[in-house]
């Protein structure tokens, strides 16, 4: 079924992909404070975040790393992008791109194509939250669901294990 002028859930339905859209207050829809907040392990919440290349035709990714594990930016990312240098894309930058705010990034409904990568710890989960598209929701999911989109790669190593205290 779909849902009118909402991409994310478009998609989702486009896709068959069983799911649960989970309600969340916008002001907690940062990882940490939403793990805290709805009783979620950071190990079952998976961050998504743009990474862009530092080149004049910026090359862009679409990274999904376990809420415990900590992007390999400098490494992994910037090797694969095949660009000198990169980082996180900023705010504004994530949105223009993706049409979300931080803390609500998915790679469902993007208006534009981005590869996807997948840090292998994510696949290793029985189910994942991610954002839901906006900060006022969060999408559970199995993991396998996520191979389902146009350009998605897992991929060894993308992230590392973040200290225990580190978010």
């Amino acid at each position: 079924m779909a849902n009118r002028d909402d991409p994310v859930l478009d998609h989702l339905a486009t896709l068959g992909l069983e799911h649960e859209v989970m309600a969340c207050d916008p002001d907690l829809a940062d990882t940490a404070l939403f793990c805290e907040a709805y009783g979620i392990d950071p190990a079952d919440s998976a961050n998504a975040i743009l990474v862009a290349g530092k080149a004049d035709h910026r090359p862009y990714a679409l990274c999904l790393v376990l809420a415990t594990c900590r992007l390999d930016v400098n490494g992994v990312v910037r090797k694969r992008l095949g660009t000198r240098k990169a980082s996180f894309a900023g705010a504004d930058e994530t949105a223009e791109l993706t049409g979300m705010l931080i803390g609500g990034v998915t790679p469902f409904g993007l208006p534009a194509p981005v590869p996807t990568w997948i840090d292998s710890r994510v696949m290793e989960r029985v189910s994942v939250v991610i954002g839901g598209g906006s900060r006022d929701r969060k999408i559970r999911l199995a993991p396998t669901g996520l191979l389902a989109l146009s350009g998605a790669e897992v991929v060894e190593d993308l992230a590392r294990s973040a200290p225990p205290h580190g978010v």
